[in-house]
């Protein structure tokens, strides 16, 4: 186990229970981010243009009125005074220029006489020289190149500074004609707030218009996924073999015309299940019905093959030895044709569902012991399992699955023949296995198909190729189920595994304890029981 599946196990129930549900609407998912991510997009790229465009206008609109009500106050204030003023004169002149309705602060500095700078403060708390920038004491007091365009060597000009997370306007200019020159500071604090106050307008917004675009994405997601949803309940129950199924189609979309050709296909395919059902149940009555009749002619010509073989086998020698070799041939082909029909026979009750167990407690050893002497197979084959491991199994079926595998290993592989018998995780396990050279790797997928022979160039060989067939079809009624391999040290090897009970699968196998005195078990070993 890894360390990222310690991790989800150890995730609360409700964590999980979110991540499956992720992962169960991982579409719907997608389509509510798609939908919030190009909401977001918008929302944002229009607020930030909104506001951009609002800030500008909003410092433009200050920044204008200041600056000419600056001008104004520059004309008539500053003007006014003579060309080398006082002290107090600039003092006095500062002073009535910032109570004007623009709420700034002014510096206003000249040249006294003798020599010298003078500065006159209209608040020296809030605006002193000192906070003029000195690019724009450069452009103030530097005389500008008179052309076309500019009818005056001094102009105003301005600059956005920010102190202390504060900004500020600064202005200045010079009075033409040896005036004195004039400095503005306008705090822009209360268009900060408007326009903060606007920001946080315009993120709320956004935020809802996210929220909005989540909840429209829901929506048009489950108008979306509840069609594609019944699509996939109705595959589903197609696939489980419910060939009804149909969808209700409403619309003209994309979906509605899936949904048409979703019904088209259940429609043929019902059609087309029903014509091989009907094909494969006419096949399996006839050849039921055939091997029936067959009977009746086959128990006649076997009555008269046997008086010949009869006749063959007796000492007066009454059969011409010319037509021997025929009369043999004809009790062979009669033999086989028998057992064919027999196998025929039982392989349409398995076909047509009627196939039923016979229950019994089955000692294994012994059973397996009788089927080899029944068929006089007790000098090639070695048996190897202990004595009084039962199981309820059907024993006439039991017998058939051991005759077919035994006498497969007898006639295509090679003495002596071992049969092993174990238990293993609660169920009955025998294995039979020869001293032949194995199975091709070619025919090892297709030993128990139905009249499958490993050679095609012997098409009337003894057997009919349906034994294999047959014992794999006896063990899966019992809820078992056969293997063929090649041994590693030579030979093939079929293992059957049969439950213990075939009524309640899972049940331990009995096992008896029976012999001495000291424990020890009966184990039926080599070619004589």
């Amino acid at each position: 186990m890894t360390k990222a599946q310690d991790k989800l196990r150890g995730l609360p129930a409700a964590r999980k229970a979110l991540l499956a549900g992720l992962r169960f609407t991982s579409l719907r998912l997608r389509l509510v981010l798609v939908f919030a991510l190009v909401a977001l997009t918008a929302a944002v790229s229009a607020s930030g243009i909104a506001y951009w465009l609002n800030r500008e206008a909003v410092l433009t609109r200050a920044q204008d009125a200041a600056l000419k009500d600056f001008r104004q106050q520059m004309q008539t204030r500053a003007g006014a005074l003579r060309a080398n003023p006082t002290q107090e004169e600039l003092q006095s002149a500062a002073g009535q220029m910032a109570n004007s309705s623009q709420g700034y602060s002014v510096l206003l500095v000249a040249e006294k006489e003798g020599g010298g700078r003078i500065v006159g403060y209209s608040d020296l708390d809030a605006f002193t020289f000192a906070k003029v920038p000195g690019s724009l004491q450069k452009a103030v007091t530097e005389k500008q190149q008179l052309n076309s365009g500019n009818d005056s060597p001094y102009h105003l000009f301005w600059q956005r500074t920010v102190d202390h997370g504060t900004p500020y306007l600064v202005g200045g200019a010079t009075v033409i004609g040896g005036g004195p020159t004039g400095y503005m500071l306008k705090s822009l604090e209360p268009e900060a707030k408007d326009l903060s106050s606007l920001g946080w307008s315009l993120a709320i917004a956004t935020a809802l218009a996210l929220i909005g675009s989540a909840l429209l994405a829901q929506a048009a997601a489950t108008t979306v996924l509840k069609p594609v949803h019944r699509l996939g309940v109705a595959a589903r129950r197609l696939g489980e073999g419910k060939l009804d199924t149909r969808l209700r189609v409403s619309g003209t979309d994309e979906l509605a015309d899936l949904s048409r050709t979703f019904n088209r296909t259940a429609e043929n395919l019902e059609k087309k299940v029903a014509d091989m059902s009907a094909r494969e149940e006419a096949s399996r009555r006839f050849v039921a019905d055939m091997s029936h009749e067959l009977r009746t002619p086959l128990t006649a010509i076997t009555a008269v093959t046997e008086v010949l073989e009869e006749e063959l086998d007796a000492e007066t020698g009454s059969v011409d030895p010319m037509i021997e070799p025929a009369v043999r041939l004809v009790v062979s082909e009669t033999r086989r044709l028998g057992d064919l029909v027999e196998n025929l026979m039982e392989v349409t009750r398995f076909d047509a569902g009627t196939a039923r167990l016979v229950l019994d407690d089955v000692d294994i050893a012994d059973q397996i012991t009788a089927c080899i002497d029944a068929r006089a197979w007790l000098d090639a084959v070695e048996l190897d399992a202990e004595r009084g491991i039962t199981a309820r199994l059907d024993p006439r079926r039991l017998d058939v699955i051991l005759a077919n595998l035994i006498g497969n290993a007898l006639k295509h592989g090679g003495s002596p023949v071992k049969v092993s018998v174990r238990l293993e995780d609660a169920k009955l396990v025998i294995s039979v296995r020869d001293h032949g050279p194995g199975i091709p790797e070619d025919v090892l997928p297709h030993v128990f198909d139905r009249f499958y022979k490993a050679s095609a160039s012997r098409p009337r060989s003894e057997g009919s190729g349906l034994g294999l067939s047959i014992a794999l079809e006896n063990a899966h009624i019992h809820g078992g189920d056969i293997s063929a391999a090649n041994c590693p040290k030579g030979g093939a090897v079929f293992t059957l595994w049969l439950p213990c009970d075939s009524e309640s699968d899972g049940e331990d196998c009995a096992r008896d304890a029976g012999g001495d005195e000291d424990g020890s078990e009966d184990r039926v070993e080599g070619g004589q029981a």
